[in-house]
């Protein structure tokens, strides 16, 4: 009986994994780290995973919207950044364009965490920020019209480089931030407080993030509640079905 499902379902190295999605093997590594294709390792440290897995995959919507980290320009780090990048950003890249989130169709479970952000917080705008090397993208959003921005503007650059918090408290007194377009026009950002959003495999693929009009603090019950929706948000981005609900 065993013996019969191997042979219908056979085990994939990375590499026949690669062949069969027409991709590179590191590209195949990562997905497997960030869980957006199941596999286990070996006792060598080897991953693999089941031909129907890929099939499954390569049969859905998600393989063809999938971005190539090794193609994709977005995907690859920018030369010559204008903003803050973490050690790891061309593996966070990487991670990002696995996950298939990145002009996704909106979606209510990360619409509901934006909305309560802003309630809990007390902030007109909340977002969750994903960060391509060309932009940052809004997967969810309250209180701002547009649906992106330029990379080079996102105060979550920062916010990605820390374990936890990050807070702007007066953006026009912080030189990182003060000539930033989004603090000299719409939506004339003063206060920014961003939490990083990781994968599976501890990529941080954006963030969750409040922001206000005017100079501020939050109270300690506010970053309790902003940190505890950003692990519900990380929670969802982890999930290996990302359907709506």
């Amino acid at each position: 009986m065993q013996s019969n499902i191997k042979e219908d379902d056979p085990i994939l190295t990375t590499s026949e994994v690669a062949r069969l999605l027409g991709v590179a093997t590191s590209t195949v590594q990562i997905w497997m780290e960030s869980g957006a294709i199941e596999s286990w390792k070996t006792p060598g440290g080897h991953r693999r995973t089941r031909l129907s897995l890929v099939q499954g995959l390569m049969h859905g919507e998600e393989a063809r919207k999938t971005p190539d980290p090794n193609t994709d320009p977005e995907y690859q780090p920018a030369q010559a950044p204008n903003y803050p990048v973490p050690v790891t950003e061309r593996a966070r890249l990487a991670a990002l364009a696995s996950s298939g989130l990145v002009d996704s169709a909106e979606e209510a479970r990360f619409d509901r965490v934006v909305r309560l952000a802003s309630m809990v917080t007390g902030s007109p705008i909340a977002l969750i920020s994903l960060l391509t090397s060309t932009r940052q993208w809004f997967k969810a959003r309250v209180g701002l019209p547009a649906h992106e921005t330029p990379r080079d503007w996102a105060f979550c650059s920062h916010a990605i480089l820390q374990n936890e918090l990050f807070v702007v408290e007066d953006a026009l007194e912080d030189e990182r931030f003060r000539g930033n377009p989004l603090v000299q026009q719409d939506p004339n950002i003063r206060f920014y407080a961003g939490v990083p959003l990781r994968d599976k495999s501890g990529q941080p693929l954006g963030t969750l993030c409040v922001i206000d009009r005017e100079p501020r603090r939050l109270r300690a019950s506010e970053v309790q509640g902003l940190l505890d929706l950003a692990e519900i948000a990380a929670n969802e981005i982890q999930a290996p079905n990302r359907a709506s609900r």
